[in-house]
């Protein structure tokens, strides 16, 4: 659908569709299977992070009250905290391309 797209809208369409492909039929996904999406999909920015203590507090909120959904807004604040605190995300900020 965004095969003109620039990267950006390209890159934000992937994270739909590989959420939606995730989701049940209410668009919504279990607080286990969010921690299994980012472990199998997101696991470059997540790695590493283990021991800081905003990594633990997102990561728990996710094995408590397993019988809550997160949406797919919940979802995208989740990815964006998760990448701000990366150590990938200061990699790729020290790397300048041309086009």
């Amino acid at each position: 659908a965004l095969g003109k797209g620039s990267d950006l809208e390209k890159a934000f369409a992937t994270v739909a569709l590989v959420y939606n492909n995730s989701a049940d039929p209410e668009g919504k996904l279990s607080k286990a299977e969010t921690k299994s999406l980012l472990q199998t999909q997101f696991w470059g920015f997540i790695q590493g992070q283990e021991n800081k203590p905003k990594y633990q507090e997102i990561i728990s909120a996710l094995d408590e009250e397993l019988e809550n959904k997160i949406d797919f807004e919940d979802f995208m604040i989740l990815l964006v905290s998760l990448t701000l605190m990366s150590d990938l995300l200061q990699e790729i900020k020290n790397v300048k391309t041309t086009k």
